[in-house]
């Protein structure tokens, strides 16, 4: 037996031998790009320690990654749709290597941002690829089961990239968190020309660079806008980049629906199974990465856990990412994509609203529910609206979909983490202004109003000052505490409103089941195989 496997997809005369191999190389694959941005989040108060991070810098530490992750995936899925599915793959990982061992040993912020950068076009070239593999890889039969493994990895890697961060950080500096990346990342490339078969799309004409282009102009656009205007207000740079969003939305558009080989055929959208989808994984992930963002920090700063202690605490959400998803497999054929998807943003957004009774006083149980009701909402909601996005496309454009899915993703917790981490910040400084008021000089007051590390270093300085005693500097930290509590209530309560608007715009958009039925009289009309046949089995519809 070769070392490599050297048949094409599109050559095999039945499924190929090694399939569910090959899913696992493609699930850590998709581990690591995922864990690359959770991991970070943990290991930011040591990265702003040791490099003199302000709140702007370390927004954009973590947002570097974001912008060409999301920006690129879907000219990067259509390329390896092109050239080469695995060969996208292979390469995507090399790159995102390669950016991780520049941000291992770097030390100035800049240099930092632009590793980050690296390791998010390596991102965008890899989260494509493993989708798009795993619908060329199995029949039709098997698709939804592949597709909610691999669903649930990325739900698994939001509670993982914490657990491995704070190991690391127990015993070494923050660069290792970066560092970690580059071995899986060589085994997974190993694991690829092993295990995965090549693919590509037989008969796909030229690529729409223009469409691309113009994609990446929109989106890179929007999510910077998204991030700047919030943090820094909305001067000439946000509103800028804003205008230029809207303006290339319009024009990408235009130019797709004109043509005759559009990077993405934005009839689509007209589509409600797919439209409904998209919404349901961009609302939800807008939801789960800000909870994720924040309910760190408090375990941190305000319960004082550890890093590796945080991750150990967001374990159960993995777990419930399983019990989901195991649900899913069960119930989503019998029930429909409307149904689990609608449920699971229905439970996570209870989550969110259990939020809303966080206050100084608090403790890990406050949290653990809360989390272990979006990890089962992830594994309920999100495999049975990406089949239903990958199924909407043809074999020739498996990339794209990918590409859309994960943009869909991304930038649903890009706005995320923005928005709501904005809210957040808002929050906690009007809260921290009310509460301590003139008892700080007017300097120290700016700095601690800037993060709740910030607001805890200056108590710490308050402690070491002669004139001030113990008393005060413990009133300063109550303060600070007392404020972030606050802050993660009235966000909240915000996130939970939109969570639940989403949930409601998802519920009138996708169709029942027998509309499902209807559409899947046409291929790629946007029903997952499972549906697709007991649809038929049901209504007696036929293609």
């Amino acid at each position: 037996m070769s070392f490599l496997a050297n048949t094409p997809v599109e050559k095999m005369t039945g499924p190929y031998a090694r399939r569910w191999w090959a899913l696992l190389v493609l699930c850590l694959s998709l581990l690591i790009t995922v864990m690359a941005n959770t991991s970070l989040i943990v290991a930011a108060p040591d990265m702003t320690t040791d490099l003199g991070l302000s709140s702007s810098d370390l927004q954009w530490v973590v947002d570097s990654y974001t912008v060409p992750y999301a920006a690129l995936m879907l000219v990067l899925g259509a390329i390896g749709d092109k050239y080469s599915r695995r060969g996208a793959l292979v390469l995507g990982l090399l790159i995102f290597a390669g950016g991780s061992v520049m941000g291992s040993l770097v030390d100035e912020t800049a240099l930092v941002i632009v590793a980050r950068a690296i390791m998010g076009v390596g991102a965008a070239v890899v989260m494509p690829a493993t989708l798009s593999l795993v619908v060329a890889t199995f029949p039709r039969s098997e698709r939804a089961k592949a597709i909610t493994a691999w669903a649930a990895t990325s739900g698994v890697a939001v509670a993982v990239g914490p657990l491995v961060s704070g190991w690391l950080l127990e015993d070494h500096a923050w660069g290792s968190t970066f560092l970690i990346n580059v071995p899986i990342a060589v085994l997974a490339v190993f694991g690829a020309l092993a295990l995965v078969p090549p693919s590509r799309a037989e008969g796909m004409g030229r690529i729409d660079y223009v469409g691309g282009l113009l994609s990446i102009v929109t989106v890179g656009s929007l999510i910077y806008a998204a991030i700047e205007g919030p943090h820094s207000g909305w001067g000439v740079g946000p509103v800028t980049a804003a205008v230029v969003a809207g303006v290339g939305l319009l024009a990408f558009v235009a130019w797709e629906l004109r043509h005759p080989q559009p990077m993405l055929d934005v009839r689509k959208f007209a589509l409600r199974p797919f439209s409904g989808s998209m919404l349901a994984v961009m609302f939800f992930f807008f939801g789960m990465f800000a909870v994720i963002y924040y309910s760190t920090q408090f375990l941190q700063f305000v319960l004082g856990y550890g890093a590796l202690d945080t991750g150990v605490r967001l374990l159960p959400l993995g777990g419930a990412v399983f019990l989901g998803s195991a649900v899913t497999g069960v119930f989503a054929p019998k029930l429909g994509v409307r149904v689990m998807a609608v449920t699971g943003m229905a439970i996570g957004t209870a989550g969110m609203f259990l939020l809303t009774q966080i206050d100084k006083g608090s403790t890990y149980g406050d949290f653990l529910v809360p989390l272990m009701m979006l990890g089962l909402a992830l594994g309920l909601a999100i495999s049975p609206a990406t089949d239903t996005i990958m199924g909407s496309f043809p074999e020739s454009e498996l990339g794209v979909g990918g590409g859309v899915n994960d943009t869909a993703l991304e930038l649903g917790g890009a706005l995320g983490i923005a928005v709501l981490g904005s809210l957040l910040g808002t929050a906690y400084r009007d809260e921290l202004t009310d509460l301590v008021g003139n008892r700080l000089p007017a300097e120290a007051m700016e700095t601690a109003k800037d993060s709740v590390g910030a607001g805890l270093a200056v108590a710490q300085r308050v402690a070491q000052d002669p004139s001030a005693g113990p008393q005060q500097a413990q009133a300063a930290v109550d303060a600070v505490h007392q404020a972030f509590a606050h802050g993660v209530a009235q966000t909240s309560l915000i996130g939970g409103i939109i969570m639940a608007a989403g949930t409601l715009i998802v519920l009138a958009v996708l169709p029942g089941r027998r509309a499902f039925a209807k559409q899947s009289a046409e291929p790629g009309a946007g029903t997952t195989a499972n549906e697709t046949a007991t649809a038929r089995e049901h209504t007696g519809a036929t293609r």
